[in-house]
């Protein structure tokens, strides 16, 4: 069982300034490898000289201890395409000399579509869960986004505090970012029937292929530009 000891402040999801999305994963060998490989992460970032559109920045420990997932904001892509260009080689090197061995099977680049918020508000997030999905298309990604989005607007789960639909610039896949207030609420969900009815109304979406999810504990973060 994977237990945060860094208190974290969790990202604005819905925050209006972040134009993109990033999402990627660091493979560990080990899992005595993933908090060291989430450390890099923040470190690195805690001293590097942070462009402007560079707005945050959290990990998350897979429950599994096989990666660590980094959920990024920043304004827009065109700065972050010149930072991949300029600063992130040598950060990534410096980090690859201190920790060898992660592996990064790459990015990918989201808008936020649209978001569920549970009626009573204000719980406190003590987990999150990715789903994601492979999709044909911008329909297709919307379809899926807004059908999930108004079943749980009609059947509220108990412990999920919301549910934010992001889609693939390219169109291939949406990222489903669930914030739960522990893993029992959620693993709770999971048994229930509006888990299954869910599951049963997204297989009969055309164009819509589940990937798997994943269960996280959130780990650390860099805010460096405060929510507007």
């Amino acid at each position: 069982m994977v237990t945060p000891f860094h208190p974290v402040t969790l990202p604005d999801i819905t925050r209006p300034d972040a134009g993109t999305i990033l999402a990627s994963r660091w493979v560990v060998s080990d899992p005595a490898h993933q908090r060291p490989a989430a450390d890099s992460v923040i470190d690195s970032w805690e001293q590097l000289d942070r462009p402007d559109a560079m707005l945050t920045l959290t990990t998350y420990l897979s429950t599994d201890g096989g990666h660590v997932l980094n959920y990024a904001q920043w304004t827009n892509d065109e700065d972050h395409h010149t930072f991949v260009r300029t600063q992130r080689p040598a950060l990534i090197r410096a980090i690859d000399e201190e920790l060898p061995g992660i592996e990064r099977p790459g990015l990918t680049r989201y808008r936020l579509h649209d978001s569920y918020r549970a009626p009573t508000g204000g719980a406190e997030v003590g987990a999150v869960v990715t789903v994601k999905f492979e999709t044909d298309g911008l329909d297709a990604q919307r379809r899926l986004a807004d059908t999930v989005i108004a079943g749980l607007r009609e059947h509220p789960v108990p412990g999920m505090v919301a549910a934010h639909f992001h889609l693939s610039t390219d169109g291939t896949e949406v990222l489903n970012y669930a914030e739960w207030t522990t893993l029992d609420a959620w693993r709770a969900f999971t048994r229930g029937g509006t888990s299954r009815a869910l599951a049963e109304t997204i297989a009969a979406l055309p164009g819509v292929r589940p990937l798997g999810l994943t269960p996280y504990l959130p780990y650390r973060g860099v805010v460096n530009v405060p929510a507007p």
